[in-house]
Formats: C-alpha cells, structure tokens, sequence
C-alpha cells in the first residue's frame, strides 16, 4: 500500500479522528484546510497532496471539490448535505478528468444496511406493509434528514412502486415515504427502516458506536481513489 500525503479539508471531530488513523496507517497529513482562505494560504503545500478527504460544511463543499478538480487532486467526500448538487459535480469530474470519491456513509456495517434495505423494498412491493424511516443524530448535526437517511428513503423509492418521494415526517401518506427526524445529545448516528403489517412488523436497524468507522471508510476510499479517474462509490470499493 502506497504512504500517501493526505490533505484535510474540514477539521472538526471527524477531521481529527480522520488523522489519528492516516498516522496509523502510515499516511501524513501535509496540510489541513479547515477555511476557504487556506486554499490560498496553503496553496503550495495543497498542489502536492496525493489525496483530500473533505468532512467539512454542506455549504462549503462543492467549492471545495471544484478546487481539488483544478489542482487535479483526487478527492474523498464525506460530508452531506449537498446530494441535490451530486449529478452535476458528478459532470464536471468527467470534464474535468478529476477523481471524486463520495458516499453518504462510510461505515461498513451501514453499506450492508444498504444492500438489505434495497432487498427488502423489493421483497415488499406487493404486500400491505407500511414502510418508514427514522434517524437520530447529536445536536451538532447540520442537515435533516442525514444523508444516509435520504440514501435509504431513494433505495426504496427506486425498488418498491408504491412511492413516489419521501418527506419529514411520522405519517404515512399514500404514496409518500415519512422519515422521522430526531437530534438527540451525541448521538453518532442510528438509522432504523420499519416495514409494519397488521400481523408483524420488520426492522432493519444501524446504530454507529463511534465515528471511527466513518473515519477508517474514508481513509481506505482515499487508499481506493489514488491513482484512479472518475466517479466511485463504496459499491467500487466494497466490489459489491
């Protein structure tokens, strides 16, 4: 596995977990961009990173990519949010040639949350349950619902013909898939999908203990994307 210089855009929690486990895995951070002015100040030392790996603000995001794409240095995101600007960031890494890697979550545990939940829309689209979301985050968690949630609600929409789009909520509306909201303490992140008949009912349930596995996610996407063109996803690295 190649040593890689590593570049930190973002520098709160998740930043700094980011790092301990760069260290651990033999990468250095040559530089830390925690403000925009940073790309500037630290523009020598950022044009020599190998590889960026963005946990910063949803609203600060897609510029950051367009300057990693214009110093042609790969980039891992993590932070969400954003999703709506996704097709058109996924564009202009085509054009140009750039190397994007983003996922809604980086945990293992919740990409094979993913693939059951996607199943499990299918095996219910002509049956009576009701399905709904719900995800609970610590208070400092800026978008609602969580990427992840917005991940799961479009895997169902995608698989079970029964709905059309997803909305905040508790209610189940025909046609509409409710997502319960909840911002609680520090909790890092539990995410359950409930399928509810008059006879049983079905739960997929996540819970994060720690954000380290969010980290280590991302620190072997940016191990993935070095040397790599395009777009990729954890279906790329997990070769789902």
């Amino acid at each position: 596995m190649k040593k890689l210089s590593v570049a930190l855009i973002g520098y709160g929690k998740m930043g700094k977990i980011i790092e301990s486990i760069c260290v651990e895995r033999g990468h250095s951070i040559h530089c830390i961009i925690d403000k925009a002015d940073d790309f500037i100040t630290q523009s020598q030392l950022f044009s020599t990173v190998d590889v960026a790996i963005d946990f910063s603000l949803p609203e600060a995001v897609t510029d950051n990519i367009h300057n990693c794409f214009n110093m042609h240095i790969p980039v891992v995101v993590g932070t969400t949010g954003w999703h709506n600007q996704l097709p058109e960031i996924t564009t202009l890494c085509i054009e140009k040639n750039g190397s994007l890697f983003y996922a809604s979550n980086y945990s293992l545990g919740m990409n094979i949350v993913f693939r059951l939940n996607q199943q499990l829309a299918k095996m219910l689209k002509s049956t009576n349950y009701k399905i709904s979301i719900k995800e609970s985050h610590h208070i400092q968690k800026l978008d609602a619902p969580s990427g992840t949630a917005i991940t799961l609600a479009n895997d169902v929409i995608k698989n079970h013909e029964g709905f059309k789009k997803w909305e905040i909520g508790t209610d189940s509306k025909d046609g509409i898939l409710p997502i319960e909201v909840q911002r609680i303490g520090e909790v890092n992140g539990v995410h359950e999908i409930n399928a509810v008949s008059e006879e049983d009912t079905i739960s997929l349930h996540h819970e994060a203990f720690s954000r380290k596995g969010f980290a280590l996610g991302a620190v072997l996407a940016a191990e993935f994307l070095y040397d790599k063109k395009g777009v990729f996803s954890m279906d790329d690295l997990l070769k789902v």
